[in-house]
């Protein structure tokens, strides 16, 4: 028969000299049941009377890093290859399907997805940035070079 959560701590309310609960009687820091320190890192007193700062180890208190929010980086615009000349060209968004004109050799052409699209551009949303990126980065998660800001690329 499996025992609930419930029954368990039922179980530890029982032990000789275990902390009931309540504040901490060095800073008054709210300290849940049933721990051996103290919650607040700079007191970390001894609550259980049972034992002794010599019986127990205390492990090194490690911060963990801040987590960064992940934010959308949506493309500005791409960089193309022209169809006549071969030189690279940067095309806004905004002109998406629409005809544009190579300003290297005057080939004209439609800017639609059948466009093979070499690289994307767009701003860093955490640091405002321009960022270029290979569209084979298109969906995934990055970090901006200039701030190391957690981006999802959208192509």
């Amino acid at each position: 028969m499996s025992s609930s959560v419930q029954d368990m701590s039922n179980e530890l309310r029982g032990v000789q000299g275990a902390w009931q609960g309540g504040p901490c009687p060095n800073c008054g820091e709210d300290v849940p049941a049933n721990v051996v320190h103290c919650v607040n890192v700079k007191c970390r007193m001894l609550l259980n009377s049972e034992l002794t700062e010599d019986s127990i180890e205390i492990p090194e208190f490690i911060p963990l890093p801040e987590i960064q929010e992940m934010k959308n980086a949506r493309a500005r615009g791409h960089y193309i290859r022209c169809g006549g000349c071969s030189e690279e060209l940067r095309i806004n968004a905004k002109y998406a399907g629409a005809t544009v004109q190579c300003r290297h050799c005057d080939h004209t052409f439609e800017y639609t997805p059948v466009v093979e699209r070499i690289a994307m551009y767009m701003n860093c949303p955490h640091c405002s940035e321009e960022i270029r990126a290979s569209m084979k980065y298109a969906g995934q998660k990055v970090a901006c070079r200039f701030c190391k800001g957690a981006l999802q690329l959208e192509g």
